[in-house]
């Protein structure tokens, strides 16, 4: 680490000045001899200053049009205390970057969003939280040892300026992961259960994610929701602007399942962004990969339910809008058709559910692994998996585990992965599945394989989309155990890429009104029932009956399924059970027992209160406190540069 430092030197001169008292005259002394001349002394060196002026300069300045910094160095040989032109040998400067041009006119959406303006302040924001942190001497770390952050020191704030703009764009690769459903509670309860599983207490745990060096929260709600969707919130993240409820790619302008309004309020994603700059691009989620979370990173729809064509109104086919999975297959497309000139390679990777939206409602284009009589759902009679394959004939199309095991990262260029007729299975329920299913885990490992031979870098979203679903059922078993595979995942991108040139950004779209209750004692099982410190029973409340950990605030309430059953969501075949149960002799820590709910409703809602974000690598330094959810693509953006290196490029 290199330190700049400047140093001043001031010369003190001390006059000293005589004092005049009156009084009486006195007598003239007696005359002394005359002494002798001594012989003169030697002149000394004359001083050398050097000096180091800085001058503020303003917008409009020639060398700095946007305002900066200008540092003058040079030796004042007139001891003036400042430099004179003449006396200048060296001039630097730092200056303020500013935006010069906008090289497509979609970006102006965004660019003049008030949303987005609003994410980018708190960028500036949160680099001056970081420079006040970093920037002291002598502070402890409180990281494990596996955890390493750079640290630099900086002397003014010319060189702090000049720091943050070395910093952009530092970042070669950028991976987002996000847990749906994945809040706080999630979080703590998933990283007691792992500990637990390995046989520790579970409370002193980390997953993999904990240990980033960086955090923070984000606030969810949507503009026109206080407690949100996956639609709004994802786009939120990875457009950098707050929308509405339900809509996906697009901003608040929009009225919901309107198709005409859609033209016009359509936003730039980090995703395109990078497909944009050269980058190699890649979507994974454990959902349908037409479901809102993925979708939000490619579609732009004025209904998130528009996976197909038969899920759309008859207005807005006629109208010309397109139905998401049809807008997947022709990301490339349709990407060249929105920015003149361009040639983009298209989405590398694409690994999820939902084969149902790109197959044909006919019994013919089943997969060999088909759930139900007829497959497809589509009403247009096209198959875009064949349509996709004559796209890319170099590519390869899998539905099952033994595709998926065949494709070679070393030269494979687009694969795209559909591996379920909905969403993919449940983590506790994978083994289950008719032809068999990539984890998630080994899903990401394959699509950073494949990604990182682009030596541009790449961009990569994952969704573990099944935690949402889960808690949906009320299945506090289901959403651990899904959390604890996506932690697994994580674990191996960080594993597999380098601190020094890839920011990996963990964070939720949403919580749900999941909470951990009660005074169990220190190790209790965390799906078990409560029992308090001391004692070796169940804590019985006032009603006279033993209660869980874990419970919901609404949803379907109790079922006691045993652990045989394993899916989640076979819990909406049972009835509504919602309130108190005696569960004295219930197996609560069983794959298929569903937690009590308060309010008795077809499917537990999302929370409204914060998730968290959790970051490492270049850029990761901004994501502290509090902040906007859109915040995260800002965060993004700077770490990668992707707006600029998408400019550069058309």
């Amino acid at each position: 680490m290199k330190y700049l430092k400047f140093s001043l030197i001031a010369v003190a001169v001390i006059g000293l000045n005589g004092c005049l008292l009156g009084g009486d005259t006195g007598s003239n002394g007696v005359e002394g001899e005359i002494g002798k001349t001594g012989a003169d002394g030697q002149n000394g060196s004359p001083g050398v200053n050097s000096l180091v002026m800085q001058t503020n300069l303003a917008v409009g300045d020639t060398d700095c049009p946007n305002s900066g910094v200008q540092f003058d160095s040079g030796i004042d040989t007139d001891a003036s205390g400042s430099l004179e032109i003449s006396e200048i040998t060296n001039t630097n400067y730092v200056c303020v970057p500013g935006v010069t041009s906008v090289s497509f006119t979609q970006l102006l959406s965004s660019l003049n969003n008030d949303w987005f303006i609003d994410g980018a302040a708190l960028v500036s924001a949160n680099k001056n939280t970081w420079l006040t942190a970093t920037s002291s001497t002598g502070v402890q770390s409180n990281l494990p040892d596996t955890q390493q952050v750079t640290s630099y020191s900086t002397n003014s704030a010319a060189q702090q300026a000049a720091l943050i703009q070395q910093l952009k764009g530092s970042a070669k690769n950028v991976i987002l992961f996000v847990g749906d459903g994945m809040g706080v509670s999630t979080v703590t309860a998933s990283r007691i259960l792992e500990g637990q599983i390995k046989g520790q207490l579970g409370e002193g745990n980390s997953l993999s994610f904990d240990r980033f060096p960086f955090a923070g929260l984000a606030k969810t709600y949507n503009v026109n929701a206080q407690t949100p969707d996956s639609a709004g919130t994802m786009t939120a993240m990875v457009s950098g602007v707050k929308t509405d409820v339900g809509v996906i790619g697009v901003d608040e302008d929009i009225v919901r399942g309107d198709c005409s309004t859609v033209a016009g309020n359509e936003l730039i994603t980090a995703l395109e962004l990078a497909e944009l700059a050269g980058k190699s691009t890649g979507i994974i989620s454990t959902a349908r990969i037409t479901h809102a979370t993925p979708a939000a990173t490619y579609a732009k729809s004025a209904d998130r339910n528009w996976e197909d064509i038969s899920d759309m109104p008859d207005a807005a086919v006629t109208a010309g809008c397109k139905d998401i999975a049809e807008q997947l297959i022709n990301f490339e497309v349709n990407l060249e058709a929105r920015f003149d000139g361009v040639d983009v390679n298209g989405l590398e990777v694409v690994f999820g559910g939902g084969r149902r939206h790109f197959l044909p409602e006919d019994a013919a284009f089943n997969s060999p692994d088909a759930a139900s009589n007829v497959e497809g759902d589509r009403t247009d009679g096209r198959d875009l998996t064949a349509e996709w394959s004559t796209t890319y004939p170099a590519g390869s199309y899998v539905f099952d585990q033994t595709g998926f095991d065949a494709i070679d990262t070393n030269i494979a260029t687009n694969v795209f992965g559909l591996f379920n007729e909905s969403h993919m299975q449940y983590e506790a329920d994978r083994s289950n599945d008719i032809a068999g299913e990539p984890s998630i885990a080994e899903m990401t490992r394959k699509a950073i394989a494949i990604l990182d031979n682009n030596p541009r870098g790449f961009f990569l979203s994952v969704e573990s989309g099944r935690i949402d679903h889960s808690h949906h059922a009320g299945s506090a078993y289901g959403a651990l155990t899904d959390t604890i595979a996506f932690s697994e995942a994580i674990a191996i991108a960080d594993e597999m890429t380098n601190d020094e040139d890839t920011l990996i950004i963990v964070t939720a779209d949403h919580g749900h009104v999941f909470t951990i209750a009660g005074y169990p004692k220190r190790g209790n099982p965390i799906l078990g029932k409560v029992v308090g410190v001391g004692q070796t029973q169940a804590t019985l409340a006032a009603d006279g009956k033993p209660f869980t950990t874990l419970g919901y605030a609404n949803g379907r309430g109790f079922q006691n399924l045993g652990n045989q059953i394993t899916n989640a969501d076979a819990a909406y075949a049972m009835p509504i059970a919602a309130g108190r149960h005696d569960l004295t002799d219930v197996d609560t820590e069983s794959a298929g027992f569903h937690q009590e709910a308060l309010v008795p409703l077809t499917s537990e809602t999302h929370s409204g209160e914060d998730v968290g974000i959790y970051a490492k690598g270049p850029g990761a330094f901004l994501v502290n406190g509090t902040n906007e959810q859109h915040m995260i693509y800002h965060v993004m953006d700077f770490a990668s540069d992707l707006t600029g290196k998408a400019n550069s490029n058309l």
